[in-house]
Formats: structure tokens, sequence, C-alpha cells
């Protein structure tokens, strides 16, 4: 009789798991494809903006910054500790090739890595008092199934920039490692293969940054924000980047720039440039969808 009950619940909790599997994924296509009423529902309204609008963006980042700085500081001391991780793996598996790709490529991911400074910045909009603690709650949004899976296309993105980064050093400089960082400068800047991996790189790279930013510069607060699909939150981004060319470009130049200086000083500047962007791109997204 033991064994009988035994064998039962065994059975009852596969089945409960089972439940809760298919629970799961009917949560995330609704979060994906969005309500019945978002999906009948006009695509968001896309305004026109200037490039002396960022200026604007940019102040109320900074003072997003400034009114938290402690809890943000604490909360963003994770951006330098994973590249400093990701560049000593780099030196110890004797990727060296890979350094520029995995440092520059941190813009690809950026978007969904400040997803809780939206967050953030959408409570103190609402003027609810915050914390820390408060950026986590994005895992409580409805839309929280899109925006993983939105982030996951970035990581998968991130993936396919490193993994032709490689291709074209194997095709230039490669296939063998350089020996020391001295003789992998002295190739870059001495020889036509140096050249021409610096061009075909920084080329490709510019395709895969344009990509990211297209796709993700308002979709990410816009899940945030409204009742919305993952589908409608991508197409409004691509939407506000074609209505605002030259902002946005101006806008990408800002944040790679943000991105050099933050990575000189060994990634601690991360900590500050972060989560001024982060609080500036919810701004931006307020500007550019009414």
């Amino acid at each position: 009789m033991a064994s009988q009950d035994h064998i039962r619940n065994h059975v009852e909790r596969g089945f409960d798991q089972s439940r809760f599997a298919v629970l799961t994924v009917e949560s995330l296509g609704r979060s994906v494809r969005g309500s019945q009423e978002s999906r009948d529902a006009a695509m968001p309204p896309v305004r026109r903006i200037k490039a002396a609008d960022l200026g604007d963006v940019l102040v109320r980042g900074i003072d997003d910054f400034e009114a938290y700085r402690t809890d943000i500081i604490f909360l963003c001391l994770i951006y330098p500790v994973v590249s400093i991780v990701l560049v000593w793996l780099t030196f110890s598996h004797g990727m060296l090739p890979l350094l520029f790709p995995l440092a520059s490529g941190f813009a690809l991911v950026g978007p969904f890595a400040a997803v809780g400074l939206y967050e953030m910045s959408r409570r103190r909009e609402q003027g609810i008092r915050i914390t820390w603690l408060d950026a986590f709650g994005v895992i409580r949004s409805p839309r929280f199934g899109a925006i993983m899976v939105l982030g996951l296309a970035l990581l998968a993105i991130f993936l396919l920039w490193l993994l032709a980064a490689n291709l074209i050093y194997q095709f230039t400089l490669g296939p063998e490692p350089p020996i020391s960082i001295a003789a992998f400068a002295r190739e870059i800047f001495t020889t036509s293969a140096g050249w021409a991996m610096t061009l075909i790189g920084v080329s490709v790279g510019f395709l895969f940054a344009v990509l990211v930013l297209t796709i993700s510069v308002v979709s990410f607060p816009l899940l945030l924000d409204r009742d919305v699909g993952l589908a409608t939150a991508v197409r409004t981004s691509i939407r506000a980047v074609a209505a605002n060319p030259s902002p946005m470009a101006v806008w990408g130049l800002i944040v790679a720039g943000g991105l050099v200086i933050g990575s000189i000083s060994a990634f601690l500047g991360l900590i500050i440039v972060m989560p001024v962007l982060g609080h500036a791109t919810w701004h931006l997204y307020r500007k550019v969808v009414p």
C-alpha cells in the first residue's frame, strides 16, 4: 500500500509540474503577444525630436542619478565587476583578439542590462519613493516575459558579434593567437592585415550597433510602461528611429562615447555612466513616444 501511495505521489508531482510548465508557457505567450485589447489598438504614436532635445534627456538622466545616487551606485557595481571578469577570462584563456569586441559589445546588451534603471525612473516619475530594490520590480511586470525574450535576442546578437569578430581575426591576423599584447598592438597598427581587421571589424560592429539601437531604443521602456506586445514594442522602436534618424544617430554616438569613457578607468566609470545613460534612455522614450 505504501508503495502505491509513493508511486501515486510521484505521478501527482509530475502532473503538477507539467501543469505549471503549461501555465508558464501560456503566461509567456500572453506577455509576448500582449492583450487582445493591445493587439486591436492602434500603434503608439511617434514624435519627431531634435538633436538639441538630447541635452534635456541627459540632464534628466543625471537628475535621476543624483536623486538616488547611493542606491544606484550600489546597484550598478555589477557592471564593472562583470566587465573585469570578462577581461580576466579573455586573458586567461588566450582570447586576446576578443578583448575589444567584448568591451565594445557591452553596448549591444546594455539596453537590457539597464531595464532596472528604466523601472526606477518610471517609479520616480510617478512620485513613488524608491530604493535600489525597486529596480527588481520589473520582475512583477505583466510584460516581463516579453522583456526577457527581447533581452535574449540582444544576447544572441552579442554572441553573433563575437563570432563575427573572431572570424574577421582568423581571416586577417590569424589563425595563430598573438604572443603578447605588445605584439598584437604592433600587428594592428603596422601591418596591412592589422588595418584590414580594424576597418572590417569597426564596419561590421557598426552594423550590429545600428541593429540593436533600432530594435531596442524605446522597446524596453515601452514594454514597462504600457500594455503592448513584443512585436508592437519593436515596431514602435523601428518607427522611432526612422522618424528621427539624425537624433538617434547622435544618441548612439553619445552611448558609445559614454561607454568608452566608462571603460577607460578599469571599467569603474561604468558605475556612473551606465545609470546616467539608463535613466536618460527612459526620458528619451518619453520624448519620442508621447
